[in-house]
């Protein structure tokens, strides 16, 4: 359920484009950064402020990497696995991980620190391998730089 201030918020994107599903981007990031990730009863209200169907919210919701259905820990993790990352070793920047998290792509640290994904493409070819990690790009990335970010984020 989305907070009084957060429902103000929305209604104040929606008042910004000339079409009102225009914002349901913008609403959508806005209600995952209050309830860290955008629930099945989330989305059902987020359908009804903008009057469309829950399904059509949901397409939106996990056609985006940026929005979680599920709950995520509190930092996540994508690595590239693109060709361009794949060709300058993400594969083995993605196996460092899941031994020093102990987890695969698609899963939380038990101490809910971690979440660790799989990205297709994170549009920084140049300096592959990198990883978004929450909002941050790591470029140019070895297990030594990845162990020091780990590290800065404990």
């Amino acid at each position: 359920m989305l907070s009084e201030a957060a429902r103000n918020q929305v209604a104040d994107l929606i008042k910004k484009y000339p079409q009102p599903r225009s914002a349901l981007i913008p609403a959508l990031r806005l209600a995952q950064n209050e309830a860290g990730y955008l629930s099945e009863s989330l989305l059902e209200e987020i359908a009804r402020i903008f009057n469309i169907s829950p399904g059509e919210v949901n397409e939106v919701a996990t056609f985006y990497s940026m929005f979680y259905t599920k709950p995520v820990g509190k930092y996540v993790i994508q690595v590239c696995t693109n060709i361009s990352c794949m060709l300058r070793k993400s594969d083995q920047i993605l196996e460092h991980l899941e031994k020093r998290l102990g987890i695969k792509p698609g899963q939380t640290t038990p101490d809910r620190r971690f979440t660790l994904m799989e990205a297709e493409c994170l549009a920084s070819c140049g300096t592959a391998p990198m990883a978004q990690i929450n909002d941050e790009y790591y470029q140019n990335l070895t297990t030594e730089k990845l162990d020091q970010i780990l590290d800065d984020l404990k």
